[in-house]
């Protein structure tokens, strides 16, 4: 049985989570490209839609997306996944996954493309929040300050003497 850690990257928060499956739920990913888009519900995330971009198999080697098939094989690579070169024109014969999922593939990384939509506000909702302007205070603070108020001008307030 196939089982897969996905590391799911937010583009917009900057942030990734990972997300182990296995087992029934791993079986839609197997087949999978990198650079299909596939729901997030094989993942978990409802309503979330989803890009697979790489992985790695179980001994370490990372998928290339120009390698068709869920083979590993050696070849040249000048530059890109896999290989970083230092010198200019350099090549090197490196060992690469194909871009195609299999079940010796242990990490596949994803980048979330589309969150679901929440559900916007009626117009009688709208109408009924009150928008506060950004420079004034919260108004558990305002009714702090009000009680402050109160209570400095009936200390300055001294009761009058009589002069009976």
């Amino acid at each position: 049985m196939a089982k897969f850690k996905i590391i799911l990257a937010d583009p917009e928060t900057g942030e990734s989570k990972i997300v182990e499956i296995e087992g029934s739920r791993a079986v839609p990913l197997v087949g999978r490209r990198i650079g299909e888009e596939i729901d997030g519900t094989a993942v978990g995330l409802g309503g979330h839609k989803l890009r697979i971009t790489g992985g790695s198999d179980k001994d370490g080697f990372p998928m290339r997306h120009d390698i068709h098939g869920g083979v590993r094989t050696r070849v040249i690579i000048t530059n890109g996944v896999g290989f970083h070169s230092t010198r200019k024109g350099e090549r090197r014969r490196k060992t690469l996954r194909g871009s195609t999922i299999t079940e010796e593939i242990v990490q596949i990384n994803m980048k979330i493309l589309e969150k679901p939509r929440k559900a916007t506000k009626t117009k009688a909702e709208k109408t009924e929040t009150k928008e506060v302007p950004k420079g004034s205070p919260p108004k558990h603070v305002e009714a702090t300050e009000k009680t402050k108020i109160e209570e400095e001008q009936k200390l300055d307030k001294k009761p009058e003497k009589s002069s009976d």
